[in-house]
Formats: structure tokens, sequence, C-alpha cells
């Protein structure tokens, strides 16, 4: 089946609500651990399901070039390979294209973008048809267009050409695109441009796609023009279909997404901040390597539920990251992804309730203090 989204209960622009999936159904607002190599890094997926997360996410750049997408399709596709029952989200690779190319130089053009790998420098050429094969042969619950992360800043000539581009590219993708059992989100960008971003956003609600998300955001730019950036995109797609902000994991940034009626987001922050020791709490982020925790033999928070918090403490912590063991970052894992998801859940009862502005200052004034 394809994807299928209910709205629930709206409060103000923002929305709760249920997507159904083929591998069950979620709820929204809601975080997505990143699983970039078909792993959400040193987590198991028991792990994951006890978190509370719903949907994952898994790159096809990375999956493209290791295993490669016949060795999973052969496996029974991603869920199988990973081992994961849940609904996965792969994303195009498009970012990673841009991102991670070897020493940065591509050439894009309207066939697709050529670059080299990451891993060899092998040269690779990568186009909207391309992206969605693999796409189809992982088997993912909901796919992505191919797209370019436009850069910030970016001219507005530049931004133009790339978002009709992608436009064009969108359109070539959804055409290629096989799988009767996958669904298709369509990606929004225009920079930090309204008029572009309102354009993107028309025209491709008019191709059809089963969602949509915003990207382009969180490349470089401020708070204050990403959010106006997403304030000029979100208010032209479709009220009965799922919004994504692709790449945000802040606690602000989610709220502030929320509040502009976004439902998904997806980033590899909280992994990434707890392998250098550094975790969410309440009360703004910490640093376990600090000297001031040696002696702390209380958990991260005493608000959260996570295995972490309820069986280790601070001191604990500092010891195996000082010790350079690697269960500190599994278990810092474990904390920060349940920080976000338990404020997803947080955040749907707030709105449900009718006061998730109330919600949204409540929190932010205890963790920016």
């Amino acid at each position: 089946m394809k994807i299928k989204y209910e709205l629930l209960k709206t409060d103000k622009n923002a929305r709760r609500g249920i997507i159904y999936t083929n591998h069950g159904k979620v709820e929204t607002p809601m975080f997505m651990p990143v699983g970039t190599l078909a792993n959400v890094k040193m987590l198991t997926p028991e792990e994951l399901k006890e978190v509370g997360s719903g949907i994952i996410l898994s790159n096809t750049y990375h999956l493209w070039l290791r295993p490669g997408e016949d060795i999973v399709k052969k496996a029974g596709g991603l869920h199988k390979f990973m081992h994961y029952d849940g609904p996965i989200l792969t994303d195009s690779g498009g970012f990673q294209v841009f991102s991670l190319a070897k020493n940065k130089k591509k050439d894009i053009t309207e066939e697709g973008v050529h670059f080299k790998s990451h891993i060899d420098g092998q040269k690779l050429f990568l186009t909207p048809e391309l992206s969605m094969e693999i796409q189809n042969k992982l088997d993912s619950d909901i796919a992505m267009s191919f797209d370019e992360c436009i850069p910030y800043p970016a001219t507005y000539e530049y931004t133009k050409n790339s978002t009709e581009r992608t436009l064009r590219w969108a359109k070539r993708g959804k055409d290629a695109f096989k799988n009767d059992q996958q669904s298709l989100f369509g990606i929004v960008q225009g920079g930090a441009y309204a008029d572009l971003r309102k354009y993107s956003a028309l025209e491709t609600v008019k191709l059809g796609f089963d969602g949509y998300a915003i990207g382009g955001t969180s490349v470089g730019e401020d708070k204050e023009t990403m959010y106006q950036m997403v304030d000029d995109a979100v208010k032209y797609l479709p009220v009965d279909k799922p919004r994504y902000l692709m790449g945000v994991g802040e606690p602000e940034d989610l709220l502030e997404g929320i509040s502009r009626g976004i439902d998904m987001f997806d980033c590899v922050l909280p992994t990434r901040l707890a392998r250098h020791a550094n975790a969410f709490t309440e009360n703004g982020k910490i640093n376990l390597k600090n000297a001031k925790y040696k002696e702390d033999f209380t958990p991260i928070s005493s608000d959260c539920d996570c295995y972490t918090c309820r069986h280790y403490t601070k001191a604990y912590l500092r010891h195996l990251f000082v010790a350079k063991e690697a269960l500190g970052g599994r278990l810092l894992s474990i904390h920060n992804i349940r920080f976000l998801i338990k404020m997803m859940e947080e955040a749907r009862e707030a709105i449900t309730n009718g006061n998730f502005e109330e919600y949204k200052a409540s929190f932010l004034k205890k963790y920016k203090n």
C-alpha cells in the first residue's frame, strides 16, 4: 500500500496525525533516527523500538556503494537485511553527492551529477532514474525524489536554475518509479528566496506525490532564515499529506518546525553528539567529559525514562568516555534519541490539549537557560 496520512488534531498551525505504512502506523509530529548504512550507529533495532522509534532513515548513496542495492534486494529488501520491522524512509542520495563527493568536485548537468566516490575516488554518475531504481530495490516504505541541495548563500540566478532543474528531475524520477508498494515524496527547494520557495512548492504539488519535504535548510544559514524558508514553503503544501523538514535535529528547531505545521524530522545529530560525549538535557546540552561530573552519581536527566537514565550515572558515563570505551557512545545515543522522541510525544499531547505554544515556550525557557 501507499502511505496514508490522517490528520487528528490541529492547534493553530501545529498538527497531530497518523501515518499508516506497510510496516505499521506512526504518530506525528515525529523524529526519525538516521541509519545511514542500514544501521543507526551502534544501536540494535530492538533498542530503537525501546526508545519509541517509528520511521528510521537509511541512505541511498551509501547503500548504493556498500553493499550495493542488488545485495539488499537479494536479502529480501532493506527491512529484512537490517532486521528492522518498522517503517523505513530512504533519502535520494542527492545530499550526499553534494556534501561527500571527493574533493567536493562535481559536474551538475541536466541529465544528472558526475562526481567521485568519497571512498575510493571512483567516477560515478547519479541520475533521477538511477536514484529511483536503487530505492525501488531497497524497498523502503518511503522513497525521496532526487534533488540538488542548494548551498547557502547562493545567488538568485543559481537558485532559480537549480530549483527549476530539481522540478524536472522530480518529474523524471516519478515517471521512472516502479514500486507500487512504495511511496514517493517530492522535495521543495528554492533557497532563501520567498518567490522561489512558493514556485517550487506549488509546482512540486502539481506533480502529485504521496508526501512533501522541505529541503535545502540547515545548510549554514542562521535560524531566522531557516524558519523563514519553512514559512515560505509550508503554506503551499497540502493539508492531507505528510510534511517533512529534512536534516533538522536541534530541539528548538523541531519545536519551531511543529509550530509551522511540520510532521516529520530527521537528523544525525543525536548520535553524532553522543559519540562526542554530548547529551541533551531539559536544561540544554552538556558534555560528560567535564570534570564536574566525575563524582556526579545522578542520571543524565531525572525526567528521562530511557534505559541509560534508569541504570547509569553521569560519573559512570564520564568514566567510559575518558577511558575511550565504546559503551559510552552507545548508552548516550540511546538517551539522546529517546530525549527527542519523548519531546515529540509531549508535543503531540500538547497539540491534543490545545496548548502547544505554551508547551514550546516552557520547554525552551528551561532548555536555553
